[in-house]
């Protein structure tokens, strides 16, 4: 079983900046790509940002230039640095991963989410 629970979420003023974090924990035995994902009421759920095991990485047009993704393989957690934060950020972040539980065995794997409010 993998675990993977986010935080860093919160309110925050436009222009503003928030990192959010996501962990994974369990039967790990590698992982692969890692994303971030958010999602708005009626809307459905929309990549952000990707990243490789090699630290490869793809944004969405919406967030390039203020957003970065990285991660740390050590501790099998991935991070989204935002910056220059709008009002249309304002989403519920998940994370996800596709993870090896064994060298034959892989999953794709979400958070539970974190609530971003951008907002005077």
């Amino acid at each position: 079983q993998v675990q993977l629970v986010e935080s860093g979420g919160g309110l925050v003023q436009p222009g503003g900046s928030l990192r959010l974090s996501c962990a994974a924990s369990g039967s790990i035995f590698s992982i692969n790509a890692m994303d971030w994902y958010r999602q708005t009421p009626g809307k459905q759920r929309e990549l952000v940002a990707h990243i490789t095991r090699s630290g490869s990485t793809n944004y969405a047009d919406s967030v390039k230039g203020r957003f970065t993704i990285s991660r740390d393989n050590a501790k099998n957690t991935v991070y989204l640095q935002m910056n220059s934060l709008k009002s249309e950020d304002t989403a519920v972040y998940y994370c996800n991963a596709v993870v090896l539980t064994t060298p034959l065995r892989e999953g794709d794997y979400w958070g539970q989410g974190t609530q971003v409010t951008v907002s005077s």
